[in-house]
């Protein structure tokens, strides 16, 4: 068996048969997938550290509080969903995944961006989106490969400069934050969709002053413009 899908209203734990799978690709544990009921396991166990051909770990809407650091084990792991939960942290282990290229961390707890997930180069698609992140570290930078970028409704006051160098973006949503301003480079995104595609990248719910809401609309020549006129200053 190398796909396996468990569900159940009162889930509190993961199986321990399922252990002993070790061709298991992929383990699918998220209730929203057929209802919006939550399982309410809230730890996931050391042993999942056994199932080293997984590919995809699907483990939405649960009531997980930490994730155990045998998860670095996990070398062939493409795919983590670890939405609505209770996490408030990722173990450092987590860095070691450097065939993932997908991580879903939308509603959780999440005070600022782990900085295990800037070492996971392979990665295109990252959603940190709900949480209540306050910082994004500099070393962000080091997701070259990053396509997709979800941080709305969380808490983030102000961008790294390396944002800017995530030249591989097509997808940001800021929506819903704190920022006031945007770093000076912010217009070098070129390959963000800006006016063909709306949802692209979206500002809406941050009180921006530098540059204001109407110059974003512009897209980057727009930003780059304005920014370039204030060093003329």
């Amino acid at each position: 068996k190398k796909k396996l899908k468990i569900s159940g209203r009162e889930l509190l734990s993961v199986p321990t048969q399922v252990f002993g799978l070790e061709q298991l690709q992929v383990l699918e544990m998220s209730p929203e997938r057929e209802s919006c009921l939550r399982y309410r396991m809230e730890l996931l166990p050391q042993e999942i550290g056994r199932l080293r051909n997984l590919t995809c770990l699907y483990m939405d809407s649960n009531n997980l509080k930490e994730i155990p650091a045998e998860i670095g084990t996990l070398s062939h792991l493409e795919r983590l969903t670890l939405s609505n939960n209770s996490l408030s942290s990722l173990p450092t282990e987590m860095g070691a995944l450097q065939r993932l290229h997908s991580l879903h961390l939308a509603n959780n707890s999440l005070t600022e961006l782990p900085a295990p997930l800037c070492q996971l180069r392979s990665l295109t698609f990252l959603d940190v989106s709900d949480n209540k992140i306050e910082t994004i570290p500099s070393s962000i930078r080091h997701l070259e490969k990053l396509e997709t970028l979800l941080l709305l409704f969380n808490s983030l006051e102000s961008l790294p400069e390396d944002v800017c160098l995530l030249r591989n973006l097509h997808t940001l949503w800021l929506g819903n934050n704190r920022l006031r301003s945007l770093p000076a480079a912010f217009g070098e995104l070129m390959n963000l969709d800006w006016g063909y595609n709306y949802c692209s990248c979206n500002f809406e719910g941050n009180p921006l002053e530098s540059p204001p809401p109407e110059i974003c609309s512009r897209g980057p020549e727009g930003i780059r413009d304005y920014f370039s006129s204030l060093r003329r200053i």
